[in-house]
């Protein structure tokens, strides 16, 4: 009954995190604890005494040790002060991947006559990686000849009692499970020795069930495959019919009617469009693009123009050019260099600048880029603090309340932040003060601007073009920026915040959604687990619906 449930619920939890490669885990788990397929009541348990492994096992299956069943070694050390011979290509444990190798960039080394046999790889011969991923395995398939092997990857033959991928297949469900560790080594870097893979118990099925097994199990990995490539191709759909849709919401030179008919699409089609968290990160940039071109809330008529701060060469950093305006603002609306607007502000950059060994438990913050928040906050909790005697030391950088702070360099670039929690601090060199005068009644309505998709692409015009992104002040107070009446700035902002509350929320539920469905997609294969039977259904497909 279960397995009926899962497949009429798989639509609902496919949307949940690793759905399939969860799938995956959960058909090997079922495999190598006998739940797979029917058992014949004529199998008797193989001729192998029987050992302690970490589950139990149906009663024709035994547990026996990688040194009973087959025999295993490590490949040859590379050392090319000794090594002599003839140069052979070889595989290293990065060729060896789960199920398959990579021999796209094999290296060779010189292997001499009587090693080639020693370190030959026949069909069938399975490849374990003894350390990077120690336990990752493949069964060799002669794809390609005269390839040896090194020694960071075990060879294991076996010799007839186990079926080379179900062994394989073992491996893996005990790399998922955490059964493999406890025969790892290593503080750091992690190795299965050759003493710790003898030792390593593996269940042994009679014969005819193994080949079952393995039947069964590539059946259902091949279902799995076809519903992860349903899945991404999907999500690619979504992905990008979410990415035109916002596009064209932003697009500032649309009529109205259209804007209205791309804003109905998008609201008609988010629920199918916007169900991961990761999603709603698209979403806000969009947001702050339609507030900072005047698109987010009405226009009033009766609110004037604010005043210039100057008209042609009286502009102290040069007139506002119609084609450097990144957009055509409402007629109500004026358009201000940052220089005009505030003033600019370095950090203190002389020999008093605080050392880390300055900072204080509590005192006078100091702020740096990892002090702002995605919310344009500024951190308390990760905040550092100079004492009164090193900020009075100070000879220039620093803030008072309702400043901005804007990152100057790094992959920060373009970060900025309010100070609305203090009253006085200093700021570190790799940020600029940003001091607005009157004309901007929201100082928050500029940070939106600047932390905007249109606001960020000011960055790129100025930018130094080093390896490490670098602005200076001066070439930010050459900015060009909006200016709405004051009361649409407290309209556009308290419109913003609302938004970006709903966002938050919106996160919030679709991570909570996320995990439900993980949730449920456990408890589902825990009964599975937990029946009589627990056998797969296998004739019924594996399916998920194929709609964006």
């Amino acid at each position: 009954m279960s397995v009926e449930l899962l497949l009429r619920e798989l639509d609902r939890v496919a949307e949940a995190p690793n759905t399939v490669k969860r799938l995956r885990q959960f058909v090997l788990e079922l495999a190598v604890g006998g739940r797979l397929v029917q058992r014949s009541q004529a199998d008797g348990p193989p001729s192998i005494p029987s050992r302690v492994g970490p589950y139990n096992l149906p009663p024709s299956w035994t547990w026996a040790t990688v040194a009973q069943i087959g025999s295993a070694r490590l490949g040859k050390m590379l050392d090319k002060a000794k090594n002599r011979g003839r140069p052979c290509r070889y595989l290293r444990n990065v060729n060896v991947r789960w199920f398959d190798f990579d021999l796209s960039d094999l290296k060779t080394m010189p292997f001499e006559e009587d090693e080639l046999e020693e370190f030959a790889l026949r069909a069938g011969d399975v490849l374990i990686c003894e350390g990077g991923e120690p336990g990752r395995a493949a069964v060799w398939d002669a794809r390609d000849t005269d390839i040896y092997f090194q020694k960071a990857v075990h060879r294991v033959r076996l010799h007839g009692d186990l079926i080379p991928n179900f062994f394989v297949y073992y491996l893996r469900a005990a790399a998922d499970a955490g059964w493999l560790t406890s025969y790892t080594t290593g503080a750091t870097f992690q190795h299965l020795t050759g003493q710790s893979l003898a030792s390593l118990p593996v269940p042994i099925p009679p014969i005819a069930e193994q080949h079952l097994i393995v039947a069964k199990v590539d059946e259902l990995m091949a279902l799995c495959g076809q519903l992860d490539a349903i899945r991404k191709e999907r999500e690619s759909c979504r992905d990008a019919l979410r990415r035109v849709s916002l596009q064209r919401l932003t697009i500032s030179d649309r009529d109205e009617a259209s804007s209205h008919e791309d804003v109905r699409f998008f609201l008609d089609r988010s629920p199918r469009l916007i169900t991961k968290p990761e999603h709603v990160a698209a979403i806000r940039p969009a947001i702050l693009d339609l507030a900072i071109q005047g698109r987010l809330v009405p226009q009033d008529p009766r609110e004037s123009k604010p005043d210039s701060a100057a008209v042609g060469a009286k502009a102290p950093f040069g007139a506002v050019s119609d084609d450097e305006l990144p957009f055509r603002g409402p007629p109500s609306w004026t358009w201000e260099r940052l220089g005009s607007i505030a003033k600019l502000i370095n950090g203190d950059r002389s020999k008093n600048y605080p050392n880390q060994h300055e900072y204080v438990p509590d005192g006078i913050p100091w702020i740096n880029t990892g002090h702002i928040e995605r919310d344009g906050t500024l951190s308390r909790s990760r905040m550092h603090y100079i004492s009164r005697p090193k900020f009075d030391s100070l000879r220039g950088g620093k803030v008072q309340r309702d400043d901005l702070v804007y990152c100057l360099r790094g992959a920060t670039i373009g970060k900025t932040a309010i100070v609305d929690q203090w009253d006085e601090g200093a700021i570190a060199s790799s940020l600029v003060i940003v001091r607005l005068d009157q004309r901007v009644a929201i100082p928050k309505f500029i940070r939106y601007y600047l932390v905007s998709p249109t606001g960020q692409k000011l960055i790129r015009r100025f930018d130094n073009g080093s390896a490490q992104p670098n602005l200076a002040a001066n070439s930010a107070r050459l900015y060009v920026v909006p200016i709405p009446p004051p009361a649409e700035q407290e309209r556009i902002v308290s419109k913003v915040d609302e938004l970006m509350a709903v966002c938050h929320e919106l996160e919030t539920a679709l991570a909570s959604a996320q995990m439900k469905r993980g949730q449920l997609l456990e408890v589902l294969l825990h009964e599975i687990l937990n029946e009589g039977s627990g056998q797969v259904a296998a004739d019924k497909p594996l399916a998920v619906s194929t709609a964006p």
